[in-house]
């Protein structure tokens, strides 16, 4: 499987290349006394190529990790694009209907917000910025009309899927004794080669990575590239075929299964 990961990023950067090309490039601004690169025009469509931008650097960084037996720290980058992802989402929306909410202002100008108001002296820099709730995202993804799960169980599986990964982030404990075991059990702290967490963790990357896909395909269509949206259609039918996951069941029904079925006494 981890082949075939190698396979996929190559395709999404060809993907990010020609999605990039289409918005403005960033400008060398002086802030203070010294220059960054900074988007003039803060648009929608410059957020969701930098968002993009972490996507594929983070899937890079999961097989470095993952190579190295870091499950620990691949949660941690799962998390970060359970996130990522959800943003493109949520951003392509608005360009897909031309309608721009509160939400999405309120968003946009938190993300395009510098971190330090006096950026010479970060010390008396107010450091003030607004954060908008995760709950409200997952809330616009789950009313997207084309959604087909109903509005509650869209919203119930974004936040469970969130709060699976956060552990990761914060060093909950039942996540952290994931890396204590064997015979004599100790911390693995040098990775976890050789142990049950490697299998499971190649077969957790799946998900990322066609997620990250589907949403390289949803930028695609949203910048009205056909072409390239239609070369990712193929990719997708060879990496789904290549994974062996060609039937899908739908979303609605995988709900109510979950739901009906009955927890381990």
């Amino acid at each position: 499987m981890i082949k075939l990961y190698f396979e996929t990023l190559p395709v999404l950067h060809g993907a990010f290349a020609r999605l990039e090309s289409k918005i403005e490039k960033p400008t060398f601004i002086k802030r203070g006394t010294y220059h960054v690169f900074r988007y003039e025009k803060q648009s929608i469509e410059a957020a969701v190529i930098q968002k993009l931008a972490r996507v594929i650097s983070g899937l890079h960084a999961s097989l470095i990790l993952l190579r190295g037996g870091f499950v620990q720290e691949l949660g941690v980058i799962f998390r970060t694009l359970d996130e990522f992802n959800e943003d493109i989402l949520f951003l392509c929306q608005a360009i897909q209907t031309g309608e721009v909410t509160d939400l999405h202002r309120k968003y946009l100008e938190s993300f395009y917000q510098e971190e330090f108001d006096e950026p010479d002296n970060p010390f008396l820099s107010e450091q003030k910025r607004a954060t908008i709730p995760r709950k409200k995202i997952h809330a616009a993804i789950a009313n997207m009309p084309e959604n087909e799960m109903n509005p509650s169980d869209g919203k119930e599986l974004h936040r469970t899927l969130s709060q699976a990964y956060s552990g990761y982030i914060h060093g909950a404990s039942v996540h952290i004794m994931d890396i204590y075991g064997g015979n004599p059990p100790q911390y693995h702290l040098s990775g976890m080669f050789n142990t049950p967490r490697i299998n499971a963790s190649i077969d957790d990357a799946w998900n990322y990575f066609y997620r990250s896909l589907i949403s390289v395909m949803m930028v695609a269509f949203s910048f009205h590239e056909q072409e390239l949206l239609q070369e990712l259609y193929s990719f997708r039918h060879y990496f789904e075929k290549q994974s062996g996951r060609t039937e899908w069941e739908s979303p609605e029904k995988m709900i109510k299964k979950i739901k009906t079925k009955k927890p381990q006494q």
